[in-house]
Parts: structure tokens; C-alpha cells; sequence
């Protein structure tokens, strides 16, 4: 057996742990999110070194995605280009009962995503310099958001 097979079987012979946690997120109208410090608290607080993070939001008009957060017209144009994508035009949809914007937010979600997955390496997120989590809130007014941290690793 080579030293990479002996250690990985080294790894895979710890014990694995699990932690959830659920982040409450309150946003302010159609805009994105920033999460990833809330989610980075969760995985230092579970002393978890290495595995996996999955990120889970438990809604259907709005999305979670991993994106750039150094400059914000990044965000900006994200917005803008689903804004024309998806307009918010009432006489495009037959579920109109909950706000013109309801069925938009709903076919942006899913367009994007509900969930990610990001590794975890020497108990860190290993995101990209660049990348950070963000829920994208897409109905205009505010709501209560929740975001579903499930850590697995050692």
C-alpha cells in the first residue's frame, strides 16, 4: 500500500461528527445576502477540521448561491439581468395570489439553487478569495429566512 492510500484510510478511520444549525435571516426586500461570516461561525463552533458544509435554504422565492463578494455591481447586474430575464408582469402568470412578484421569485429559485456544498479544509470553508454565500431574496418586501447549516466531518 503507498503513503496516499495509507492515508487516506488513516482519515477515513476518525470518527465522523455531524452538527446543524439553523441561521435566521431577516432580509430587507429584493437584494442578495451575505451569510458567509454566519455560516464560518457555525464551523468554528462545531471544531470541525475537515468534511463537508452544506447550506440549505428552506424557501421557494428565494435562492442561495455562492458568489463574488469584492465588488458589489456584481451583485448589482445579477439583479438587473434576472430583473429582464424574469420581468414581474402579472398578465405572464396564473399564480398571482400571494403578489405579482411571488411567481417571478419562484421560477428565479429555480433557476439557481436552494443549496450548496462547500469543503471544509484545516476548519475553514474552502471557499475561493473571491466567493462568498449569499441568500438572494427576490420577492420585494422583507421576510424571515431560514438557512439550514448541516456540517459533517473531523
Amino acid at each position: 500500500m503507498n503513503a496516499m492510500n495509507a492515508n487516506s484510510l488513516e482519515t477515513l478511520q476518525m470518527p465522523l461528527r455531524m452538527v446543524q444549525q439553523t441561521i435566521n435571516l431577516r432580509t430587507n426586500g429584493k437584494k442578495l445576502h451575505n451569510i458567509t461570516r454566519q455560516v464560518e461561525a457555525v464551523l468554528a463552533h462545531s471544531g470541525i477540521r475537515m468534511g463537508l458544509c452544506n447550506v440549505f435554504l428552506r424557501h421557494t422565492s428565494a435562492s442561495l448561491i455562492i458568489q463574488e463578494n469584492a465588488d458589489p455591481d456584481v451583485l448589482a447586474d445579477l439583479e438587473t439581468f434576472f430583473s429582464k430575464l424574469i420581468p414581474e408582469d402579472a398578465s405572464q402568470y396564473r399564480h398571482i395570489s400571494e403578489g405579482v412578484d411571488d411567481m417571478p421569485s419562484h421560477i428565479r429559485s429555480t433557476l439557481t439553487k436552494t443549496s450548496e456544498t462547500i469543503p471544509i479544509a484545516n476548519a475553514k470553508l474552502a471557499l475561493g478569495t473571491w466567493q462568498g454565500i449569499f441568500v438572494w431574496e427576490h420577492r420585494n418586501l422583507g421576510h424571515t429566512r431560514e438557512v439550514l447549516v448541516h456540517i459533517t466531518g473531523c
